[in-house]
């Protein structure tokens, strides 16, 4: 993997695979949010431990190192790695504009009474500018339970709120390691809410429901892969620096096929603006709020992510030399809506960390589809969804 922005990608399709095992509908997750946590959770992970999430995040060519006589070197000494890469990232999102909001934050809580490696403590601070912040889960585990999720609630608008759910942190917590990702922006052309109508979307061939029905003719970045029954489009935000991508296969029950057959290698190369014409296009886009909730604990270990949740196997001495740590918990809540003037997305991560014991000029968007929505100067996905039943 030659850059992080590829293995976000990767990461992500990896991911949807997962999720879309599960009954529901629509699909909506941040894999930066994902990879930012983890990328933290790493930091302080060694041996077999570190080399799976590395793997599993599709940036294993960053493997630890181990010199004479078995001493881990530390990680972060590596130039270009996922570390290094991650305060480049972070460092270019934090960058002022007024076209946008975009709010990438990281931070820890961890045990007062866990004295935490002071090298841990300050990679996390330079690396994934986060701030670490003591918490008493020890004896005040509801009370900090709350204090994270308020954390939570005002990185993102208040759109995520009780993200931490309760009993999901104890006395036996020793850190919780937190991402949240917050994007509002505005359509470089926004959709005048005069051609918004009501039309049928269709579930299926056989079953219909009506949406409310954005619409607007343009100038779009468009490709229609020959090996694929997909059309893409590109529908750039205020500034020009993110986009939404759309995948609408060309038949109403196309989608399960499109999911079967996408690969990060592909989603790379129609978002390519490279692969893309423009072209005039009259675009049907619903309008659509999905909200989620995840458990990726048993999504990251099916994907190879075992030893950070086994007790007596979970290796990180990187973070702390007191006592066995595991991750014990990895939740995920996600926020996106759409409308004639833009999106609000916001999504974020958690992870708790426990002692043991064919084209045409129209596309029309009125049958499952999948989005996503990247920065394009640092090729990074944001976010990731499907919209089989627009809300």
């Amino acid at each position: 993997m030659s850059s992080l922005g590829e293995g976000i990608t990767h990461f992500a399709v990896d991911l949807y695979q997962q999720i879309r095992q599960s009954n529901k509908e629509n699909i909506f997750y941040s894999p930066l949010s994902i990879m930012s946590a983890f990328g933290m959770t790493s930091l302080g992970a060694r041996g077999h431990t570190a080399s799976e999430i590395q793997k599993v995040l599709h940036v294993n060519e960053i493997a630890e190192n181990t010199e004479g006589g078995g001493v881990i070197k530390d990680p972060v000494e590596r130039p270009g790695n996922i570390h290094h890469q991650f305060q480049n990232l972070l460092t270019e999102f934090k960058k002022p504009t007024d076209a946008y909001e975009l709010n990438v934050a990281n931070r820890l809580y961890g045990e007062k009474t866990v004295q935490f490696l002071q090298a841990y403590v300050d990679n996390v601070e330079k690396f994934y500018l986060a701030s670490v912040e003591s918490a008493d889960f020890v004896s005040a585990a509801e009370e900090s339970r709350k204090m994270i999720n308020s954390w939570v609630e005002s990185q993102t608008n208040k759109k995520i709120k009780n993200f931490l759910p309760s009993g999901s942190v104890d006395k036996s917590t020793v850190l919780v390691l937190l991402n949240a990702v917050y994007f509002k922006g505005k359509w470089h052309e926004e959709f005048k809410k005069e051609n918004t109508g009501e039309k049928q979307f269709w579930l299926n061939k056989d079953t219909s429901k009506p949406v409310q029905m954005m619409k607007q003719t343009n100038l779009f970045n468009f490709t229609s892969p020959e090996d694929m029954q997909v059309k893409i489009l590109e529908i750039p935000y205020e500034g020009q620096e993110l986009s939404m991508f759309l995948l609408l296969p060309n038949d109403v029950d196309g989608l399960q096929q499109l999911e079967d057959q996408l690969t990060a290698e592909k989603l790379i190369e129609w978002t390519n603006p490279q692969n893309m014409n423009q072209r005039e296009i009259e675009l049907h886009l619903p309008q659509f709020k999905v909200e989620e909730t995840y458990d990726l604990k048993p999504m990251l270990k099916a994907l190879g992510m075992v030893d950070a949740f086994t007790e007596g196997k979970a290796d990180f001495s990187g973070m702390s030399k007191i006592r066995e740590l595991m991750v014990s918990e990895v939740f995920h809540k996600s926020f996106v809506e759409v409308n004639e003037e833009g999106t609000e997305a916001t999504a974020v991560t958690g992870a708790v960390i426990v002692a043991t014991s064919a084209t045409s000029d129209s596309f029309h968007c009125d049958h499952p589809f999948l989005f996503l929505i990247k920065h394009k100067k640092t090729n990074s996905l944001l976010f990731y969804g499907r919209v089989s039943s627009p809300e």
